[in-house]
């Protein structure tokens, strides 16, 4: 038997859309200047890991940007017209930042050009690896009340963000331990596959995330969510 919840109340609505807000705020600031270091960084290391890094922290930002336009709506029925639009643009930003990595990997690859060492750039990863976690995890839990499938995408951008962090951290420290030069496009190539995973997801969108047309409307809770279903993670 699936269990149900009650929808958040109007009250209860208008304090986690502020909390949505919130957290965009924060995470645009932080990727704004993870975006500059990483692409600096990797620019001058000619790294495409590390400006693939930084593409996809513009890429947050246009996430970001995209739910803080969505939640500026003044009614719950604007914001629910908006989500749609809302978790296109997301998915579009994905598409084009797998694209432009994956040329830029092939190319390097084939051209046999070396990435230099980074300390920036592995300082960078380590950070993000233990910020990024927190602040994902706030953002979904916040969406999941709320019921908004865009929100719940854009904390699956944040998530992403610390993988992303992994993987850069093990290709820049395997290249600057043992000079393995291949790396750095083999790890922006693991960033652009899930790159594109992500934007698949995000196009499709969450149905069972929708927040009810009444709040008083009781909704599933997440044992009752189909399989996949972004709310439930």
């Amino acid at each position: 038997m699936t269990a149900l919840s009650p929808g958040p109340s109007p009250r209860r609505r208008t304090v986690l859309a502020r909390r949505v807000r919130l957290l965009v705020a924060a995470t645009i600031a932080y990727n704004v200047t993870e975006a500059a270091v990483a692409i600096t960084a990797g620019s001058l290391a000619s790294s495409g890991a590390l400006v693939a890094f930084g593409l996809d922290s513009v890429i947050e930002v246009a996430s970001a940007a995209a739910v803080a336009w969505q939640f500026s709506a003044r009614t719950p029925e604007l914001v629910q017209r908006r989500e749609r639009k809302a978790l296109r643009i997301i998915a579009v930003s994905f598409f084009a930042l797998a694209a432009y990595v994956t040329a830029d990997s092939v190319r390097a690859l084939t051209a046999g050009g070396e990435a230099g060492h980074s300390a920036a750039g592995l300082v960078l990863a380590a950070l993000s690896l233990a910020i990024m976690p927190s602040l994902s995890f706030a953002q979904r839990r916040t969406g999941r009340e709320l019921g908004s499938a865009s929100a719940v995408a854009d904390s699956k951008q944040t998530l992403l963000c610390t993988y992303l962090s992994g993987v850069l951290l093990a290709g820049l420290a395997v290249n600057a331990l043992f000079g393995w030069a291949w790396a750095d496009p083999i790890t922006a190539l693991v960033i652009a596959a899930v790159a594109l995973k992500e934007g698949r997801d995000a196009w499709r969108g969450d149905a069972c995330c929708a927040p009810p047309a009444s709040t008083a409307a009781p909704v599933p809770a997440c044992g009752g969510c189909a399989p996949g279903c972004s709310c439930c993670l």
